[in-house]
């Protein structure tokens, strides 16, 4: 069955786009979700309008996207966490702790969007990057330093 997408669906195609699907997934799936709609000479003018509105839209938010990443380049973030005598952090860093410290420092980011390529669970200096957009990924310094506690 041939449908023309009326959003981005991953892993199928992007709005405007013509596809040919199984008739099932297009009714069960597809359709309901208004992801879709049928062949017809209007509806391919209409979505050739609202893709060229995508598209902008689109070079909007990367061209944001790439801004944010030149403001976001360099930034080191400083967490301080209670660990063992080896070094060995009582927990770990989380995302949602690096996404409190950046905007601590003025930086809106979301924390889904916050990427480590290992917990980080020691001491140290570590790299999370974070995927602003499609294709543009900014990558900050985390440093983890042991937290000095009060002489009682």
């Amino acid at each position: 069955m041939k449908l023309i997408l009326t959003a981005d669906v991953e892993k199928i195609g992007s709005l405007g786009d013509v596809i040919d699907v199984k008739k099932g997934f297009a009714r069960n799936f597809l359709l309901p979700r208004r992801l879709a709609v049928e062949v017809s000479e209007h509806n391919l003018a209409l979505m050739e309008a609202r893709k060229k509105k995508h598209l902008k839209k689109l070079e909007q938010e990367k061209q944001a996207a790439s801004e944010q990443k030149q403001k976001l380049e360099g930034v080191a973030v400083t967490m301080r966490k209670k660990s063992g005598e080896n070094g060995v952090l009582f927990g770990s860093v989380t995302t949602t702790e690096i996404e409190r410290e950046l905007a601590a420092r003025g930086f809106s980011v979301e924390k889904k969007k916050i990427h480590l390529d290992e917990p980080i669970k020691r001491l140290g200096e570590y790299t999370a990057k974070i995927r602003l957009f499609h294709g543009v990924e900014a990558a900050i310094k985390v440093e983890v330093l042991k937290e000095e506690e009060d002489p009682a």
